[in-house]
């Protein structure tokens, strides 16, 4: 018996038989140009990202002197399987960005729930941000944190200016993976992983 195959969502005769006719216009119609529209406020962009939801995560390196850096960003992202490439942005008048410019190696710290103090640390001028959690050095000297809910030690794979953010782009040379729920934020507010839908 031969099983019939689910059509494939761009195939021409699975849209034409399941999707309305289009109300399409006689003649063509013209959008707004790109230089019709006023650019959005920093506010207003701020605003509309902040519905994005995201996960937190501690990110260092090994500065000059063997000197610990580390910052709480929600910049994180993942950018390909093979090879394993990771990036995350940092503002350029950032007091970290020297360190991490200079620096070979990061590590991004992917918090769990129960971190979140470690994560409001990590964001703010305290001096010895490191004084807290349990610490150890990582590939290149870049420090790990114990349980969180993953750790991804990379090797810069390369560094651009995007605006008024640098992007950090890591070749995945190690990570752990912890079967335990992460720290979320969205809206400006640390929230709680929710239920599955």
């Amino acid at each position: 018996m031969v099983k019939s195959r689910l059509p494939l969502i761009n195939e021409f005769s699975y849209i034409q038989s399941t999707m309305p006719t289009p109300d399409i216009p006689a003649g063509p119609v013209a959008g707004p140009t790109p230089s019709d529209l006023p650019l959005p406020s920093p506010q207003l962009l701020r605003s509309a990202l902040g519905r994005f939801a995201t996960g937190v995560s501690i990110i260092t390196c090994s500065g000059p002197g063997s000197l610990q850096v580390g910052l709480t960003a929600n910049s994180f992202s993942a950018l390909s399987l093979d090879p394993p490439l990771v990036l995350w942005s940092l503002r350029q008048a950032s007091s970290s960005l020297a360190a991490f410019d200079a620096a070979p190696h990061f590590a991004v710290n992917v918090l769990a729930e129960s971190q979140v103090d470690l994560s409001r640390r990590f964001a703010s001028s305290a001096v010895d941000k490191f004084a807290e959690g349990a610490w150890s050095p990582g590939v290149g000297g870049a420090p790990v944190l114990a349980g969180c809910a993953a750790v991804f030690e990379c090797e810069v794979a390369s560094r651009q200016v995007a605006g008024d953010h640098v992007l950090f782009i890591g070749r995945v040379l190690r990570l752990a993976d912890l079967s335990v729920a992460p720290l979320l934020f969205q809206g400006g507010h640390y929230r709680m992983l929710g239920e599955i839908l």
